[in-house]
């Protein structure tokens, strides 16, 4: 199944937020990206439906090892992408910006260019 870019959004937060809570609710989500309850509510029925997360009685959001890999995969480019532009003088927040809307549309061919050329820029 092909996630969209606002999935992997999702995703992508769910695995921000788990790095200093492991226990996710879709109040976090909502709160850590914006969005209205019922906008949440329906992306965790997807992703859940999709198999790319799981939800324990509790509420509490869990990544699949699917998910897991997209939210890394998009995470990584995130991280990648903003310190790039950084080094070429973008100020942090807008280099966060637009790392979050080039990490969904890039190739994976440019992603690995640019990962290259950066492990040789910090070496």
């Amino acid at each position: 199944m092909q996630i969209q870019e606002s999935g992997e959004m999702y995703l992508e937060s769910i695995y921000v937020l788990s790095q200093k809570n492991p226990q996710v609710r879709s109040v976090d989500v909502g709160e850590y990206l914006g969005y209205s309850k019922p906008s949440v509510s329906r992306a965790v029925g997807l992703l859940k439906t999709g198999g790319y997360i799981t939800v324990d009685k509790e509420g509490h959001l869990k990544l699949t090892e699917e998910g897991l890999q997209i939210a890394k995969k998009i995470y990584d480019r995130h991280t990648l992408i903003s310190r790039l532009l950084e080094r070429l003088g973008v100020d942090p927040e807008v280099a966060a910006a637009d790392a979050c809307k080039i990490e969904h549309a890039i190739s994976d061919q440019s992603f690995e260019a640019i990962k290259a050329y950066m492990k040789t820029m910090e070496a």
